[in-house]
């Protein structure tokens, strides 16, 4: 409650001011339709939130988001089964995550290096399959899925994030796997010699990570209606700022599952305002960086840990 509370008043003190800047924010239906903007963010959060407890990250979730939705897209084609294509297109996503979390763990690479370049490379091949025109025209019942609300309220795929959410509390907070995963972060060496499969573990984490990407693809494309090669770019950007704001340190051992999720209503709420109030997109962009280096300033300062050191154990193998 101490670690979430600080961020629960920003929290308040955003809706305050955004209500100002706007009077259409502060309304039942303005927030509850910008839940459906959280979703992708918050499904994708959760598992980066893991994947920095052990002082690594992911910076190619956006990238295989977008390649996801390209891919069911030509699945759907070629079978005319919108279900089999985002299955298998998930399935495809969290491949291409394992396939990060084996460079990183068996070639040693390091984290930051491994997901730079397979950022670009995904964000490429999407590029390349979608042929720079997309796919449209997506069955009705599938466009439900990301664009349908509950009594005309409550979105469906908030309930999804949700159930997400609640799988990453339980696994961090209430099991050993959660246990096992800080101790990576605070102390690699002596995880492993205390009996922590410590690459099996980093490798299902970015094999999850691949497949909440997967999941958070095909809701994105639920809800435009069409999948697209540069869907949710910069998106890794906000992924990664949800996760630091919320609480979980940089450098590893330390991990806040409801932290990042009111740090992707504070990201989603703060874009939504902003919005209202016709503020540019570029500015939005800068506001969220500033939020970003800020946190990791804040951060360092109440742990007393030098930035060289943050920055020395987001390069390490």
């Amino acid at each position: 409650m101490k670690k979430t509370l600080p961020l629960f008043i920003f929290l308040m003190i955003e809706f305050f001011v955004l209500s100002i800047l706007s009077k259409e924010f502060l309304t039942i239906k303005n927030l509850l339709e910008t839940l459906r903007y959280a979703v992708e963010l918050g499904i994708m959060s959760i598992p980066m939130t893991m994947i920095i407890a052990t002082g690594g990250i992911d910076l190619s979730v956006a990238s295989l988001l977008a390649l996801t939705g390209i891919l069911m897209g030509i699945i759907w084609k070629h079978t005319s089964n919108i279900w089999i294509g985002s299955l298998v297109s998930i399935l495809i996503s969290s491949g291409l995550g394992g396939l990060n979390g084996w460079m990183i763990t068996k070639m040693k690479i390091p984290p930051i290096v491994v997901t730079i370049a397979t950022m670009a490379a995904y964000r490429g091949l999407a590029n390349g399959l979608g042929g720079g025109r997309g796919i449209t025209n997506f069955p009705e019942k599938f466009q439900t899925f990301g664009q349908g609300s509950l009594f005309n309220l409550i979105p469906y795929s908030a309930f999804v994030m949700v159930l997400v959410v609640v799988f990453g509390y339980i696994i961090m907070e209430r099991s050993k796997l959660g246990r096992y995963i800080t101790s990576i972060g605070y102390n690699e060496t002596g995880a492993y010699y205390s009996g922590v499969k410590v690459n099996r573990i980093k490798l299902m984490l970015y094999i999850f990570s691949g497949m909440m990407a997967g999941l958070a693809g095909i809701i994105y494309t639920a809800r435009l209606g069409a999948a697209k090669a540069n869907a949710f770019t910069g998106g890794e950007l906000e992924v990664v700022t949800a996760v630091v704001l919320g609480g979980t340190s940089v450098t590893g051992g330390e991990n806040n599952i409801v932290g990042t999720i009111i740090g992707v209503l504070i990201i989603t709420f703060l874009k939504n305002g902003l919005n209202l109030a016709r503020v540019p997109h570029s500015v939005q962009t800068m506001l969220i960086g500033i939020i970003l280096i800020s946190a990791i300033v804040v951060y360092s300062r109440i742990r007393n840990i030098p930035f060289r050191e943050i920055v020395r154990k987001s390069i390490k193998p």
